[in-house]
């Protein structure tokens, strides 16, 4: 049985759910997520990455901060952790810093400290290709989780393995 780690880009989980009319994620049961996306195996741990929201005494900080506390609340009822990078706001802007160096920091501690067989890496940001093909020199398979709506043909060939998620699929985790 392999042990698996589950590694969510919550912007870009977002933002892809959001094309397929599905990104309430208030409603997304991520523990029924990971159980489908390991299949058989075992979850040695899962994590979601995301940005940050700071108030800046608008109402519309205000209402994404509520939004983004409910967001880890539901993260944790289903025994997934978050981990933070930050927001940076330019102009009427918001770009989000610091995620993709939590997940290949997390990617690379995995592969070295053996925590895991398998790394299912939902993103398709194709900045984390140094770090895929390091762990996967150490031995360790990474597969791209992806959307058969807008699949990564980048990320399909950096990785050992890849699949690719339905609208279907994905509208069965809603409640």
């Amino acid at each position: 049985m392999q042990r698996c780690l589950v590694l969510i880009d919550g912007s870009n989980f977002y933002f892809k759910l959001k094309d397929l009319k599905l990104h309430n994620l208030l409603r997304f049961n991520f523990g029924k997520f990971s159980k489908f996306v390991i299949r058989s195996q075992k979850l040695v741990g899962a994590k979601y990455y995301v940005g940050r929201i700071r108030q800046d005494g608008t109402e519309h900080t205000d209402k994404m901060l509520a939004n983004q506390q409910k967001l880890f609340e539901n993260l944790k009822r289903h025994k997934f952790r978050y981990v933070l990078g930050y927001i940076l706001k330019s102009g009427k802007d918001y770009h989000e810093k610091g995620v993709d160096v939590n997940i290949a920091v997390d990617m690379l501690v995995a592969a070295y400290e053996n925590l895991c067989d398998r790394i299912i890496l939902v993103s398709s940001d194709t900045d984390l290709e140094p770090a895929i093909k390091k762990a996967q020199e150490k031995g360790k398979i990474v597969e791209y989780l992806g959307f058969s709506h807008k699949p990564s043909v980048a990320m399909v060939r950096f990785c050992k393995e890849s699949r690719l998620l339905t609208k279907e699929e994905l509208e069965s985790f809603i409640k």
